[in-house]
């Protein structure tokens, strides 16, 4: 996979005018469905604990459902993009008020797939002063395992992490190599333009039938035939295993963990048995969607999309069947931090 490039994604002249003294990085990832932002300092070698490079200082989740419709129109619409300029006021705030010195701001889907995808990077531009990447779908793949493989059982000879984004999912095959930085040990990866808002304005969200949720698993399970082709002669072990990284699978662990309201501390790096995995889904595909609302790791957000987003992840443990997985509260944003911080170091 290609190196990453050195962005900076530094607001324009007109923006906040981020202090230099201090080492404060941030992290924009804008999806299709999600406005997240994280602002860490990187901890000094000597003062690590448990493999940890930084410390969050500030964070940021709404959201904003950018890439709502565009599946019937090709389009970003108006509504979806106040909601997203009125999120991005607020981490452009946030990353003026923490004196942020070097940022990576990056879109994925939506953007990429929109007919105005290009003009609404520019008009966030000119209404915040922030300069928004479109990233590939590789990029976007190699960021996850940055941010993700740390995860990974150490003793596997081979994993595969995905991320069930909004408008599209990517899969990485990685191999063995403890130690080495996640995007050095991705073998394969692909990106399906499945995500949990495409599928749900496909096939439903809210009321899900068994025959819908099938139809979902099934196409997701097509999609993924030519990946699976590829990675056919990739040596797996007793310890291979899956890793997933995204709302659907840690809304699965805060829901199997009872939690009163979700819990990152908890979730994060939580290893699920198969058995437990299939306990939980069948206990959401059970709930009506006014239950799900009610619930507190799902909510009104997230209620009529999470199905979609398990029809997906059905559609993975199908194609590689693993007796555990494990969960991961941390990706694109925490990808792209390491890796400004690499580089930072890497040119002093």
């Amino acid at each position: 996979m290609g190196r990453a490039t050195r962005s900076h994604g530094v607001p324009a002249e007109g923006g906040p005018r981020f202090a230099r003294r201090a080492a404060t990085y941030a992290a924009l990832d804008l999806g299709t469905n999600n406005c997240r932002l994280l602002v860490a300092r990187p901890i000094p070698d000597g003062q690590q604990g448990s493999g940890e490079n930084f410390r969050i200082v500030d964070a940021f989740s709404r959201i904003v459902r950018l890439g709502e419709g565009l599946g019937q129109t090709g389009r970003l619409s108006e509504p979806a993009i106040q909601r997203t300029i009125d999120a991005l006021l607020i981490c452009r705030e946030k990353m003026a008020a923490r004196g942020v010195s070097r940022a990576r701001l990056i879109a994925t889907e939506a953007c990429r797939a929109a007919e105005n995808g290009g003009e609404f990077i520019e008009r966030v531009r000119e209404r915040t002063g922030l300069k928004l990447e479109i990233i590939s779908r590789e990029t976007e793949a190699r960021l996850a395992a940055a941010g993700c493989a740390s995860l990974a059982d150490s003793a596997a000879k081979s994993v595969v992490l995905f991320d069930i984004g909004g408008g599209s999912s990517e899969i990485v095959w990685l191999g063995s190599g403890p130690g080495a930085p996640g995007a050095e040990r991705v073998r394969h990866w692909t990106s399906l333009q499945l995500g949990v808002v495409t599928l749900a304005e496909r096939f439903g969200g809210a009321e899900v039938s068994f025959s819908q949720f099938s139809a979902m698993t099934d196409l997701v399970e097509a999609e993924l035939q030519q990946f699976l082709a590829r990675a056919s002669n990739e040596e797996r072990c007793q310890r291979f295993h899956l890793l997933g990284t995204s709302g659907t699978v840690t809304t699965l662990a805060g829901i199997h963990l009872n939690l009163p309201r979700y819990d990152r501390r908890r979730v994060d790096g939580l290893w699920m048995t198969r058995a437990e995995i299939d306990a939980v889904m069948n206990r959401l595909r059970g709930m009506t969607y006014a239950e799900r609302v009610q619930n507190s790791c799902i909510g009104p957000d997230r209620a009529d999309l999470v199905l979609a987003g398990c029809a997906i992840l059905e559609g993975i443990r199908r194609c590689f069947p693993s007796e555990r997985i494990r969960i991961a509260d941390r990706g694109l944003r925490e990808g792209m931090l390491l890796e400004l911080m690499r580089a930072d170091r890497s040119a002093e």
